[in-house]
């Protein structure tokens, strides 16, 4: 089906997933899924299913990779074979680790890396269901291991992108969006609660941009992509609250 034939939005302007143009899919948060790993997450974004693992700090072997005055993050991202309708190949690729570059720029500003010099801490993302937004899903999952993990944050990092689909901006774009719509802006960003610092504003650690877009949709998609990031932090706090309020009460 071309592009013309999609009726992206119905009468009462909802697209093809009934939400409203910025209206994030349902999604849930988990922490401490693997036993195994020193912090882990799950976290579900509609279709779109990221586990998250954080091993460390530990000592980085070979020493020669060491740094004197900081931690070093070393990070995969992988999508299954089965995550997508198209059978994958397995084994790492050269998307894979573009997108691992890019989700370990846009954690690393929020980690206290200088408290933890000459060790090394691995974080990995296993993509196990596809539907678009994988990476901001991934930074997502991510932060809240590294936060389960115990490392020390200036912030929690939220991912989400926004995109515009019928020269309209719309919020986390799904996988038909992704594909077939106009373009796809992901960022990033370190957000607070708004008592932690009155004067913090969140900042912008993440922004790509794939399609031909106008400067005020540009600035549109931004907007509703950092309400996004807002949202998300919300509940990766909760999420938070709620594992370690019910470990106190045990």
């Amino acid at each position: 089906m071309s592009e013309e034939e999609i009726e992206w939005f119905d009468d009462e302007g909802r697209r093809v997933d009934g939400r409203k143009a910025d209206e994030l899919r349902e999604t849930t948060m988990e922490i401490g899924v693997l036993d195994e790993a020193d912090g882990s997450a799950l976290v579900e974004i509609g279709n779109t299913r990221v586990f998250a693992s954080v091993f460390g700090p530990q000592d980085l072997h070979p020493k020669h990779l060491q740094e004197s005055d900081r931690a070093v993050i070393k990070m995969r991202y992988n999508m299954a074979p089965f995550s997508v309708d198209d059978r994958m190949r397995p084994g790492p690729n050269r998307r894979a680790k573009e997108i691992g570059l890019v989700a370990k720029r846009a954690l690393e500003p929020a980690l206290e890396l200088e408290k933890f010099p000459t060790a090394g801490i691995d974080i990995s993302m296993e993509i196990v269901e596809s539907d678009g937004g994988t990476r901001v899903t991934g930074i997502t999952a991510a932060a809240l291991a590294l936060a389960d993990a115990g490392i020390p944050m200036k912030g929690l990092v939220s991912a989400c992108a926004a995109g515009v689909v019928d020269d309209t901006p719309v919020l986390d774009v799904n996988g038909k969006e992704d594909k077939e719509g106009n373009a796809d802006i992901p960022i990033a960003t370190i957000n607070r609660s708004d008592d932690e610092d009155s004067k913090h504003e969140d900042k912008i650690t993440l922004l790509q941009m794939d399609g031909d877009l106008t400067t005020e949709q540009v600035e549109d998609c931004i907007e509703l992509a950092k309400d996004g990031c807002r949202q998300l932090y919300e509940q990766q706090r909760q999420t938070i609250m709620e594992k370690y309020n019910a470990g106190d009460s045990e």
